[in-house]
C-alpha cells in the first residue's frame, strides 16, 4: 500500500512534523482525494499553541482542494447532484454535522452542532483513516462529507484563496447580518476573514466598504485588487479617537456605519467597532473563533444606540457549497490569486511562521497536481 506524507501536530507549542501514513481505499459512502492545495488559517496558529482542546496527534488542515482518486460504493454525484468521477477537482466542507441534535434537526443551525466532525481539527490521526486533514498528500473524505466539483473556469488556487473564511463569511454576512443594498459597511480586520467580508459586502450591494486593518502590505493588496473603498491602517492611525473620527467622517452625516463586522480576533476591537456603528445599526462579531479573553464594553452604548449585536460561529456544509458556487462572480470582480503565497508541504512550519509575522496574507501548501 502506498504511503503518503502528512503534516502532523504531535505536541502543542512544538514544530509540526512530516509523517508517513498508509494511503487507503474508500469504504462505502467515502471518497479518497489527492490534495493539491491546502490553506493555512489563523485557527491553525492557535491550534499549534494549544488554544483549543483537540486530540493529538492530528493532521492539520481544515480547508483544502483536491482531485478525486477513488469513489467509494454509493458515491456517484457531488453536493449539487452533478456526476462525480475520478480525476475531478473538488472542494469539501470541513465539517460533518450529526444531523440529529437540537441544533441540527430543530434549529436548522448545523454550525452549532457540538458533535460535528471537523477535518484537521478534531479527528486524530492516531486512528484510521489517519489522513483526516488537508495538510497531506491525500485525504480520506468520510461518509456524509459535502463534496462539490469546482465550477467551470475556477481553479484550486481561487477556491483556497479565501479558504474557510469564504464560507464563514457567507454564513455570518449573508445569512446572519444580511446587509442591504446601499449600506455603508465597516470591516475591522484585513486578514482572509476581513477580505472575504469586504468582498461579500460589496457583492451584496454596499455603497461603501471601509476596511480598518493592517499591516500595510495587506491593505496594499486590498487596494490593488479592488477590495474596499477606504482603507484605514491601524499601525499608522494609532490613536483610537482619531481613527474613529476618520471612519465616521466616511459615513453619511458622520452617523456611523449601517453594519460593522469584527474580523480581527482581537477582543479590544469590539468596543471600538460598536463606536463605529450608527444608531439602529448592526454589529457582527465573527473574528473571535478562539478565546482571546474578555474586553471592557459599556452596555449603555448598546441600549442608547439600539444596536443589534450579532454573533456567528463557523459555517455549515450548505454555506461551503454556496461559497464555492459564488466563486465565478467573486473571481470576475476580484483577483483572488493575489491573496495566495504558495509553499511546498514540507515547509508548513515556515508558512505558519510567515502568517504569524504578517508577512503573508494567505499561505497555501501545494503539492502534486498544481493545476
Amino acid at each position: 500500500m502506498n504511503e503518503r506524507n502528512a503534516v502532523v501536530l504531535k505536541e502543542f507549542g512544538a514544530d509540526l512534523e512530516i509523517t508517513r501514513f498508509p494511503g487507503g481505499r474508500p469504504g462505502p459512502g467515502a471518497v479518497v482525494a489527492d490534495v493539491t492545495h491546502a490553506g493555512v488559517c489563523g485557527t491553525d496558529m492557535h491550534l499549534q499553541r494549544g488554544r483549543m482542546a483537540i486530540p493529538l496527534p492530528v493532521v492539520l488542515g481544515h480547508e483544502a482542494v483536491g482531485r478525486v482518486r477513488e469513489l467509494g460504493e454509493g458515491v456517484s454525484t457531488d453536493a449539487t447532484g452533478a456526476p462525480l468521477r475520478e480525476g475531478d477537482l473538488v472542494s469539501w466542507a470541513s465539517n460533518i454535522p450529526c444531523g440529529t441534535c437540537f441544533h441540527c434537526a430543530t434549529e436548522g443551525e448545523p454550525s452549532l452542532c457540538e458533535t460535528r466532525k471537523v477535518y484537521g481539527i478534531n479527528q486524530s490521526c492516531a486512528q484510521p483513516p489517519h489522513l483526516s486533514g488537508g495538510w497531506s498528500e491525500q485525504i480520506y473524505l468520510q461518509p456524509g462529507s459535502t463534496i462539490v466539483k469546482l465550477p467551470e473556469g475556477i481553479g484550486p488556487q481561487q477556491v483556497i484563496a479565501l479558504g474557510c473564511a469564504g464560507p464563514t463569511v457567507v454564513h455570518a454576512v449573508l445569512d446572519i447580518a444580511k446587509p442591504r443594498a446601499g449600506d455603508v459597511v465597516v470591516v475591522q480586520g484585513s486578514g482572509p476573514v476581513g477580505m472575504a467580508a469586504a468582498m461579500f459586502a460589496a457583492v451584496a450591494g454596499a455603497s461603501k466598504v471601509i476596511i480598518v486593518g493592517g499591516p500595510a502590505n495587506r491593505l496594499d493588496v486590498a487596494r490593488e485588487i479592488g477590495v474596499g473603498d477606504v482603507h484605514v491602517d491601524i499601525f499608522t492611525e494609532t490613536d483610537q479617537e482619531a481613527r474613529l473620527a476618520k471612519v465616521l467622517a466616511e459615513t453619511p452625516d458622520g452617523r456611523g456605519a449601517d453594519l460593522v463586522i469584527e474580523a480581527t480576533g482581537v477582543p479590544a476591537a469590539v468596543a471600538e467597532g460598536m463606536d463605529m456603528t450608527r444608531r439602529g445599526g448592526k454589529y457582527l462579531v465573527v473574528g473571535q473563533y478562539t478565546d482571546h479573553g474578555p474586553t471592557p464594553i459599556n452596555p449603555h452604548h448598546i441600549t442608547r444606540k439600539q444596536l443589534r449585536v450579532l454573533g456567528s460561529w463557523a459555517f455549515s456544509p450548505r454555506n461551503h457549497l454556496d461559497y464555492v458556487l459564488s466563486l465565478p462572480s467573486l473571481a470576475a470582480r476580484f483577483d483572488l490569486d493575489r491573496l495566495v503565497t504558495a509553499y511546498p508541504l514540507e515547509r508548513a512550519n515556515e508558512a505558519l511562521a510567515d502568517m504569524r509575522a504578517g508577512r503573508t496574507l494567505k499561505p497555501v501548501l501545494v503539492n502534486g497536481d498544481r493545476s
